[in-house]
């Protein structure tokens, strides 16, 4: 299978001399369509440097990133921007406060041409029906919308630019734990209809044993180790990887004993 995204030993560096930082380190791996590729690793170890270089936002300086088999040019074409969307951390502040939600999804059908011009209202409205939203959402502001409301408009938003590649920067992390659960949901079920591939950057260990089928793990701009998600978790092969699941929370007996009461609906 040809991979969707592929990196080979890429790159970045900012600054010059002593100031140089070394922020990605020879970086290798590949996304395969369909497939959800989880990035881990604690603050600074590269994985918005890492999305910001797959995005287009600034080149590697080395190394070489292709999609679909060529190569992603520094200066991405329309087609590329359409195709490799994000899904940003903060619902909210991803949308104009001023512009109502059907107008900021309609903005990317009007720059990559998607659709008839007559059409792309429908387009717009059958992208909130996809993300579970009613098509009348399109004339609210983003302030009379819920968190998990906004970001269900912000993953409207990249599937209606026709994206197959979906960058998801901590995408649940500002949500409460039933919403974040719910898009994650929605995520997975988008993926498996549409054939999205997602690179899902977090640090959250559980979201991603619940969404990812492979793991890669970042420490200080270097990709330690990228194995299936159970691999991961089961035989990680890196000490500093076995640091990181050790530092998941556990939920304590009393907690587990409760779940297992409220689950199968006995009184807690």
């Amino acid at each position: 299978m040809t991979p969707l995204l592929s990196l080979r030993r890429a790159s970045k560096t900012f600054g010059k001399g002593r100031r140089a930082v070394q922020a990605v380190r020879d970086v290798s791996f590949d996304v395969l369509p369909g497939e959800c590729l989880a990035v881990v690793g604690e603050s600074g170890s590269g994985k918005t440097t890492l999305a910001n270089m797959i995005l287009g936002v600034f080149g590697p300086s080395s190394g070489e990133l292709a999609f679909e088999g060529s190569r992603l040019p520094e200066k991405r074409t329309l087609a590329h921007r359409s195709a490799i969307q994000l899904v940003q951390q903060n619902p909210l502040s991803s949308l104009n406060p001023k512009r109502s939600v059907g107008a900021s999804i309609r903005l990317g059908l009007d720059v990559f041409g998607i659709g008839d011009r007559s059409d792309r209202w429908r387009l717009v409205e059958d992208a909130l029906e996809e993300v579970g939203l009613p098509r009348e959402f399109r004339r609210r502001l983003p302030a009379a919308l819920s968190g998990g409301q906004c970001q269900r408009v912000a993953i409207a938003r990249a599937l209606a630019c026709q994206s197959r590649l979906v960058i998801l920067d901590e995408p649940t992390s500002a949500l409460d734990v039933l919403v974040q659960s719910r898009v994650l949901r929605l995520l997975d079920d988008l993926r498996r209809m549409k054939g999205l591939s997602y690179v899902f950057i977090t640090h959250d260990l559980s979201v991603v044993r619940n969404i990812a089928d492979r793991t890669a793990v970042f420490r200080a701009g270097k990709l330690l180790e990228c194995a299936p998600t159970r691999t991961i978790f089961e035989a990680p092969q890196q000490d500093y990887t076995r640091r990181l699941i050790a530092a998941v929370p556990v939920i304590g007996d009393d907690e587990l004993e409760l779940r297992e009461r409220l689950a199968g609906g006995l009184p807690a």
